[in-house]
C-alpha cells in the first residue's frame, strides 16, 4: 500500500519571523510537509541566530525553531526588498509575522491588508499583547509574558516564585498559530476563502493557566507554590534515594497508599494509622508523611526505588536533568531522534511528537544559513541577474 502524503504536501508558507513564537510555529508546518520561506533582516537575519553559540557554533533557539526552511535575506525598508515579499505572498497559502506591534501594518502585510488583497490566504499576526487594548504596544518578551499571565506566581516554591525554565509563553502562542492555520485551511478547503488569524502571546498562555485561574475566580483562594510536591495531594513529590539520585511518585488514592505502606516502604502499619489513611489526612500531616517516605526511599538507590514503586503500581519517575533527557531510552527506542543538516554539519534533532503510522514520516529539514535561498527565490519571483546583483550590490537582498 503506497503512503499517504504528509498533510501539509503542496501548502507555501511565507514567514517574516524572530525569535521563537512564530518559527516556531512555521517549523511545525515544516515538519508537516509545507514549503516555508523565511523572510530575514539582511543584516545578520533573525535576531535569535545570535542568542548563543551552544549548536556547535549556531544558537541552540535557532536550530530547535527553523529547520526545514529556506533563508532569504531582505531589507524591507527598501520598496524593492517589501516588493520580493508581495510576490512571494501572492503564491503562497499561508502568510505569517511576529513583528513589533504596528511595523507589519506600516509595510502593508498585516493580516488584514493581505487578506484583503488575497481572499485564499490565511495571514497569522503573533503579538504579545493583541491588536487592542492598553497593552497593545507594550513590548512583549516571554519572560514578562509569563509575569502578566500570573504563571509564575504558581511556579516555585513557597518562598519563591520562579519563571518555567522554557519560553511557555512564546510556545503556548506557536501552537495556538499551528492550530489556527490548520483550522483555517480545513475552512478553506469547504469555502475557498482563507481570512486573518490572531494569536496573543498573554491571551494563549492565560488559556494554558486554566486550572489556577479557575480555582482562584470560583474558589476565590490561589493555589499555593509547593516546589515539586502537589498542593493537594500527598504523597506527590520528590525524594532522594541513597545514590544521589530523586525519585519522584504520586499516591492518588488511598488504596495505592495501601500498597505503597506495605510493598515499598515496609510499614504496612501506615496504610490504615488515621495520620496517614486517607488524603486528607496525609495532607494534614504533610511533613510526617513526607518524612516517612523520604526515610523509605532514602535507603534504596534509585532503579530499586523505581523497581519497588512500579511493583505496587505506584506512578513514579526518575527526576532527569536535561543531558538524561537527551538519552532517554524511551525515546531512543521509539527512535525518535534525527539528524538534520545545517551550516556547521550534522545535528541531532527530535521527531516532531505528531506522527502518521502508514503515512510518509514528518520531515526533518535542515536549518538553513541566512540567505541561503535568497539567488533561488529572487529568481523564482522573476528576477533577472542584473536585477539580483543589484539588489544584493545595494544591500537591498543578501
Amino acid at each position: 500500500m503506497d503512503r499517504l502524503p504528509l498533510p501539509l504536501a503542496g501548502i507555501t508558507v511565507v514567514a517574516v519571523e524572530q525569535a521563537v513564537a512564530a518559527p516556531f510555529a512555521t517549523r511545525q508546518l515544516a515538519d508537516l510537509g509545507a514549503r516555508v520561506i523565511k523572510v530575514e533582516r539582511v543584516d545578520g537575519g533573525d535576531f535569535a541566530r545570535g542568542y548563543d553559540t551552544a549548536a556547535r557554533g549556531l544558537a541552540s533557539h535557532f536550530v530547535w525553531c527553523n529547520r526545514g526552511k529556506e533563508s532569504i535575506a531582505l531589507d524591507l525598508k527598501d520598496p524593492r526588498g517589501l516588493d520580493v515579499v508581495r510576490r512571494l505572498v501572492a503564491d503562497a497559502d499561508v502568510f505569517v509575522q511576529n513583528l513589533a506591534q504596528g511595523a507589519a501594518a506600516r509595510l502593508g502585510l498585516d493580516a488584514a491588508t493581505l487578506c484583503a488583497a488575497h481572499p485564499r490566504l490565511i495571514a497569522v499576526d503573533i503579538s504579545g499583547y493583541g491588536s487592542s487594548g492598553p497593552y497593545a504596544d507594550k513590548r512583549a518578551y516571554d519572560m514578562l509574558v509569563q509575569c502578566e499571565a500570573g504563571l509564575v506566581s504558581v511556579t516555585g516554591t513557597p518562598e519563591q516564585p520562579v519563571k518555567a525554565g522554557i519560553p511557555a509563553a512564546d510556545i503556548a502562542a506557536a501552537m495556538y498559530a499551528f492550530s489556527g492555520v490548520l483550522a483555517a485551511l480545513v475552512r478553506r478547503g469547504s469555502t475557498g476563502r482563507g481570512g486573518p488569524v490572531e494569536v496573543s502571546m498573554l491571551e494563549a498562555l492565560t488559556e494554558w493557566m486554566g486550572h489556577p485561574l479557575h480555582h482562584v475566580m470560583h474558589d476565590g483562594t490561589p493555589p499555593a507554590r509547593t516546589g515539586l510536591a502537589h498542593a493537594v495531594i500527598a504523597p506527590y513529590d520528590a525524594y532522594a534515594t541513597a545514590d544521589g539520585g530523586r525519585v519522584l511518585l504520586s499516591v492518588q488514592n488511598d488504596r495505592e497508599w495501601r500498597r505503597l505502606a506495605e510493598q515499598v516502604m515496609g510499614q504496612p502499619e501506615l496504610g490504615t494509622d488515621p495520620a496517614f489513611a486517607t488524603n486528607a489526612a496525609r495532607v494534614a500531616n504533610r511533613d510526617r508523611t513526607d518524612a516517612e517516605v523520604a526515610r523509605a526511599l532514602g535507603a534504596m538507590g534509585a532503579d530499586e526505588a523505581l523497581a519497588r514503586l512500579e511493583g505496587a503500581g505506584i506512578a513514579c519517575a526518575r527526576l532527569r536533568d536535561v543531558r538524561e533527557v537527551a538519552e532517554h531510552p524511551q525515546l531512543a527506542a521509539r527512535e525518535r531522534w534525527r539528524e538534520v543538516g545545517s551550516p556547521v554539519g550534522p545535528l541531532k534533532a527530535l521527531l516532531p511528537p505528531i506522527t502518521w503510522p502508514g503515512g510518509e514520516p514528518a520531515r526533518s529539514g535542515d536549518v538553513p544559513a541566512l540567505g541561503q535561498h535568497t539567488e533561488a527565490l529572487l529568481r523564482a519571483v522573476g528576477m533577472t541577474d542584473g536585477e539580483i546583483a543589484a539588489l544584493r550590490r545595494e544591500g537591498v537582498a543578501a
